[in-house]
């Protein structure tokens, strides 16, 4: 995630209460989940999409689009969110970039054995 994605997060109009924030890192995007509060201690998520660019003059703008749930949405919102993530995953399947490759460490279950050669750049 950006510094700056982060830091103006923070510095933008607040109108509520900020209860909780988990700022996830997605390619060229962070996506902010916040939960807040009314005035009466009632939650409710925000979610914003925020995409750095680089203006003609080389300083740093943030597209940003934000959405608002409230709690009695929830539900529904998560069933056709998931709905459509499974109608995407079974016509598209995402294969996850990695930014990587690096041979398994010992007991790393998490990285496969991948095929890699030794190379001696001493040779080339």
């Amino acid at each position: 995630m950006y510094f700056e994605d982060y830091e103006n997060a923070k510095s933008q109009e607040r109108n509520s209460d900020d209860v909780y924030s988990k700022p996830v890192r997605a390619g060229k995007r962070t996506y902010f989940f916040d939960v807040k509060a009314t005035k009466g201690n009632d939650y409710y998520l925000t979610i914003t999409e925020s995409k750095r660019k680089i203006e003609r003059d080389g300083k740093y703008v943030y597209d940003k689009h934000k959405i608002f749930l409230y709690k009695e949405d929830f539900e529904k919102f998560s069933e056709g969110l998931q709905e459509v993530i499974d109608y995407i995953k079974e016509r598209c399947p995402v294969v996850e970039a990695r930014p990587y490759d690096r041979p398994a460490a010992e007991g790393d279950e998490n990285q496969p054995a991948g095929n890699y050669s030794d190379v001696d750049f001493d040779e080339l």
